[in-house]
């Protein structure tokens, strides 16, 4: 995206925002390049030129292309177990108004591309602001669309902004720039606008006491507050091996299906005959030739030895068991065979324990966001600030699915041992889904035995 924008040209914006919103364009030009290249790795788009060493892939094999989904496998598996189910509240009862938010926004689903960004890059951004009509919007954005700073005393974002909507630029429609952006701060949401390419700012005071800008950051450390991506360096260089071997082994079989021949002792015309003709001299199933009159020698054919692929499988294996110790996927997930893949599904739940613990230390970060992102939806809708929200509001917490992803017939298995230990446990929702069942089933079932329930009774009472 591109990004040309000078706070110091903007109009009604005071001198101190503009200050921070350089810092913030500074800072996102300066991550928009590597932000890029994961992007790139995440697409499988890795060419040639980047992994060639310069000795057995030729210059003019730059234009073979070479897929792998070695980078969008590390983040979609470990996303696909970060199942984001609704929110509890205090007594383990929904929230109806907060539902009402989350179903509105379509929260469940933003959430599932928000984590793949996530992990794609390191963080992602919820942003919140009061609408008329869904009472707040809730709208997720890459670090390729947004960036902020961090305030390390509070231990969240002390501003940031987020680009809200593009056009294309007039001399080429094949970028956009932005036209609407949102500065986030403690006390104001200000909406810049870009009218003739001239930029206004619009203040907005809220009553939060943050900004309304909450991070959602996978693995940070003290030095990387906004956490690092999963398709880091060392994976990137894993990628680029696989790469790497498959053009080789592209090439090897290149020269495996047609062997290299020798013919020996042959005339000046035999040879031309041959050089000229080489697809037919391979495909051809007879090969003659005479005695050469100058040297009276007799041509001598023959074949040189056959390259082998092995090495190759072996190189690939070597760098899926790498891969599968630097990302804690299996290494049937990199899609390469091995006897050593496990069979039982006791050994494949073994050999994902450790994505299953990635899995649960994602969950336990985007839960403590996505609490702060409905505290601010709600206050936003109760026109209040966080500290106006009643004691029930602040017990919310976001709940996830299990995400070892136990089978139907496992969880069932456990369900039903749970109702036989726990009176009145087979009758709760928490069954049902343990069974098998999704919300829509368990409606339909409620709604059944309600109307069950109903006709019995009018029968009792006909009997009468």
């Amino acid at each position: 995206m591109n990004i040309t924008i000078s706070a110091d040209s903007i109009e009604n914006f005071p001198e101190q925002e503009k200050q921070n919103f350089n810092k913030l364009l500074e800072l996102f030009m300066l991550h928009e390049g590597k932000n890029a290249e994961k992007n790139r790795y995440y697409e499988g788009k890795v060419s040639l030129n980047e992994v060639n060493l310069g000795i057995a892939l030729p210059d003019n094999m730059a234009k073979l292309e070479i897929g792998c989904s070695w980078g969008t496998k590390t983040v979609d598996v470990l996303a696909a177990r970060s199942m984001f189910d609704g929110f509890v509240g205090t007594n383990g009862e929904t929230v109806t108004l907060l539902d009402s938010i989350a179903f509105d926004n379509n929260l469940i689903a933003e959430y599932m591309k928000a984590c793949r960004d996530e992990l794609k890059y390191g963080c992602t951004f919820a942003t919140l602001s009061s609408d008329d009509e869904l009472g707040c919007k809730i709208r997720f954005h890459s670090p390729q669309s947004a960036a902020a700073l961090w305030d390390g005393e509070k231990g969240r974002i002390s501003c940031g902004f987020a680009v809200i909507d593009t056009v294309p630029d007039n001399d080429d429609y094949t970028s956009w720039s932005p036209s609407l952006i949102n500065y986030y701060t403690d006390d104001y949401v200000w909406v810049l606008r870009r009218v003739d390419n001239l930029w206004t700012a619009e203040p907005h005071k809220h009553q939060m006491g943050r900004p309304l800008m909450e991070a959602f950051i996978w693995n940070a450390t003290t030095d990387k507050p906004f956490g690092r991506s999963r398709i880091k360096e060392p994976i990137r260089r894993l990628i680029q091996g696989y790469v790497r071997t498959i053009a080789n082994a592209t090439i090897g079989l290149e020269f495996a299906t047609s062997p290299q021949k020798y013919l020996l002792g042959v005339t000046d015309e035999q040879f031309e005959a041959v050089v000229n003709d080489k697809f037919r001299q391979y495909v051809g199933s007879i090969l003659t030739s005479t005695v050469n009159p100058d040297t009276g020698e007799k041509p001598s054919f023959g074949q040189l030895t056959q390259g082998s692929l092995a090495p190759h499988v072996e190189m690939l294996r070597m760098l899926a068991t790498q891969y599968s110790a630097a990302t804690g996927l299996s290494v049937t997930d990199t899609g390469v065979v091995s006897e050593a893949n496990p069979t039982s599904s006791d050994a494949i739940i073994a050999q994902t324990q450790t994505l299953i613990g990635m899995a649960e230390q994602l969950n336990t970060g985007n839960g403590n966001a996505l609490r702060s992102v409905a505290l601010m939806a709600l206050a936003i809708v109760k026109q209040v600030g966080i500290d106006g929200l009643s004691d029930e509001d602040k017990q919310i917490v976001a709940h996830f699915k299990n995400p070892a992803m136990p089978s139907v017939a496992s969880t069932t298995d456990a369900a039903l041992k749970l109702a036989s230990a726990r009176q009145g446990f087979a009758n709760t929702d928490v069954f049902l889904e343990m069974v098998g069942f999704d919300q829509a089933d368990i409606r339909r079932i409620k709604n059944q035995e309600r109307i069950n329930q109903g006709l019995q009774v009018v029968t009792s009472l006909e009997g009468e």
